[in-house]
């Protein structure tokens, strides 16, 4: 893992050096927009509405909207906020856990020891547990104040974000406001329903079925070969010149090698003007037709003997007839 913050703990004189680090990461396969008679990829661009030009992310600030003005903050301005600067995690109060309500949950982020000692690091984490609480602490990350909740969890000190009060949306709904009947026997059998259903929660025991399901779709696409060059997505289209010359001279290569292999075992036991012939033939043959020279020149070493120093420049008919008159005799 990589540390995204450093910083300290702080709770009246005592300082706790910490990195913060993600807890959790996205399990969801990740997908992108493409365009369906091509595939080709679909990209959003930032155009200024004024001047219709496509504006470099560096050029980009904020502003903020009040229907009826705008007020531009640069990133300057941003950066010289006094949150932005701070880099404590500061200890606004100690409260009982079980008063945390689980609705103000958001990000989760493990804190680990920046100090050689951890002496520090260790009284807080036993200090939460054996009091059972856990602490309110306000900090800066990412340009924003954030309300969190520092707790414990196997030995590892976890600060969790909290969402604020106002983020938090009442429940209003009418329809709870009618009153509804239920009978004890109604109640008993619901009771009786749960207990049927107790166990202890293991989550690993639970998996995100679409996304497996989609992970099958997508494995099952590439094994059938229904898939595009990933360069082709972006409209790149391989153009002649030194990019065309590395394949073709790789493939090139690679035949010369099956080549001069093939002229070897010939060379030891047929004649040696038919594999003298080959190799000039095959030194004279550029990239482009070494397809069509190794071709010649198989044919030309495997007819053996019976084949003259000129072979490789006789006709494809007559090769394949010393070809068959080989076999026939190896039959």
């Amino acid at each position: 893992m990589r540390a995204i913050w450093k910083g300290a703990v702080t709770f009246g004189l005592v300082n706790v050096p910490v990195k913060l680090y993600s807890a959790t990461e996205d399990h969801d396969v990740p997908l992108h927009q493409v365009h369906d008679a091509d595939g080709g990829r679909i990209r959003y661009k930032r155009v200024c509405e004024i001047d219709g030009e496509v504006v470099p992310y560096e050029h980009i600030d904020r502003a903020y909207d009040d229907g009826e003005r705008t007020v531009v903050l640069t990133k300057k301005e941003l950066a010289d906020l006094p949150a932005e600067r701070d880099r404590e995690i500061s200890v606004v109060e100690f409260v009982p856990t079980e008063q945390i309500d689980p609705i103000m949950l958001d990000r989760t982020y493990y804190l680990e020891p920046d100090s050689k000692s951890t002496k520090a690091y260790v009284l807080l984490r036993r200090t939460l547990e054996e009091t059972d609480r856990t602490a309110v602490v306000k900090f800066a990350l990412r340009q924003r104040t954030r309300l969190a909740a520092l707790r414990v969890r196997d030995e590892v000190l976890v600060l969790q974000t909290l969402l604020w009060a106002d983020e938090i949306r009442e429940a209003a709904f009418p329809s709870l406001d009618e009153p509804a009947k239920v009978s004890d026997k109604e109640l008993a059998m619901s009771a009786q329903l749960v207990t049927s259903f107790e166990a202890d929660f293991t989550p690993e025991d639970y998996e995100d079925e679409y996304q497996v399901q989609l992970r099958k779709l997508v494995d099952a696409k590439l094994e059938a070969g229904e898939s595009v060059d990933t360069a082709e997505t972006f409209g790149e289209t391989e153009e002649e010149g030194e990019g065309a010359q590395v394949v073709d001279l790789m493939e090139a290569l690679k035949r010369s090698v099956a080549e001069s292999r093939s002229r070897g075992r010939s060379s030891g036991s047929g004649s040696g003007s038919s594999s003298t012939s080959s190799g000039r033939s095959s030194g004279k043959t550029s990239s482009k037709t070494s397809s069509k020279t190794s071709s010649r020149s198989s044919s030309g070493s495997s007819s053996g003997t019976s084949s003259s120093g000129g072979s490789s420049r006789s006709s494809s008919s007559r090769s394949k007839s010393a070809t068959t008159k080989k076999s026939r005799k190896a039959g």
